[in-house]
């Protein structure tokens, strides 16, 4: 039980105490907004995050589905369904007791569950390492950007321009919907599910840090300098801020496809992790 406790603490943490990178981002959009209606929608933005963590409340009212990330330790005392099981615990004791929204249904007959747990929910992604460590971060993520995120296939003949073109795209028909400015994540390569998983994990990565790949690092750069060219700006009321930052992640892929994926992350980017 020590765990399920520790894993609902997690989950508080996550919705109601956005991380400082994502704080410092938005006070920096703040002083720099030249949009006085853009303005007051960040000074807006940065007092909800100042009283959701003075009383350990949701930052916002669509805690989403929880997805979960593990880097599990191969010499871990901990078993992979004993965690497992503790994180389905933990989402439902933290539905009761924060409390979270519950948001899980059936996406045919839309009975929801009551406890945000469901058919493959919450959304657990694995990765393995040689420690004795279990790192567990929770990303809540809402339906706002989540319905505006986009997965194609590009003929690999468009490169790079068809790239930035998919994501500008993307941008410009979600307009004020995900509740700019928005963190871009972006997955290119591998499978159309590897390019949607891996633009989803990029909003693991801090605002402001960028790929060690000097090409990519430079994409990112400019595609959220052009991003911010287009004048939506916060909450879709126009300004300079569309987006706080571009994240994207890659991987090898087959030689005749170019999968691009694009997930949108609200300013509400909420996340937090612990080391068991």
């Amino acid at each position: 039980m020590k765990l399920v406790d520790e894993l609902v603490e997690l989950i508080l943490k996550a919705v109601s105490d956005i991380p400082l990178d994502v704080e410092r981002a938005l006070a920096k959009a703040y002083e720099t907004e030249h949009s006085e209606l853009g303005k007051t929608q960040l000074k807006a933005i940065l007092e909800n995050i100042r009283l959701a963590r003075k009383l350990r409340i949701p930052v916002c009212q669509d805690t989403g589905i929880l997805h979960f990330y593990l880097d599990f330790g191969a010499k871990s005392r901990l078993s992979i369904l004993e965690v497992k099981q503790s994180i389905l615990e933990a989402t439902k004791k933290a539905t009761e007791v924060i409390p979270l929204r519950p948001n899980a249904v059936h996406p045919l007959t839309r009975v929801n569950s009551g406890d945000n747990t469901g058919l493959l929910v919450p959304i657990i992604d694995w990765s393995f390492n040689e420690s004795d460590e279990v790192k567990i971060t929770v990303i809540p993520k809402g339906a706002g950007s989540e319905n505006v995120s986009k997965a194609i296939v590009l003929p690999p003949a468009l490169g790079v321009k068809g790239i930035a073109k998919f994501v500008l795209n993307c941008v410009v028909e979600a307009m004020g919907k995900p509740c700019p400015p928005t963190i871009i994540g972006v997955g290119i390569g591998g499978s159309l599910e590897l390019a949607a998983k891996l633009a989803k994990k990029a909003h693991l990565r801090p605002l402001g840090s960028r790929h060690p790949d000097p090409q990519i690092a430079e994409l990112e750069e400019k595609l959220l300098n052009a991003i911010n060219m287009l004048g939506i700006g916060p909450m879709g009321l126009g300004g300079k801020w569309t987006s706080l930052d571009v994240k994207i992640e890659i991987a090898h892929t087959h030689t005749a496809s170019l999968p691009v994926a694009v997930s949108f992350q609200c300013w509400a980017s909420r996340r937090a992790s612990i080391t068991v």
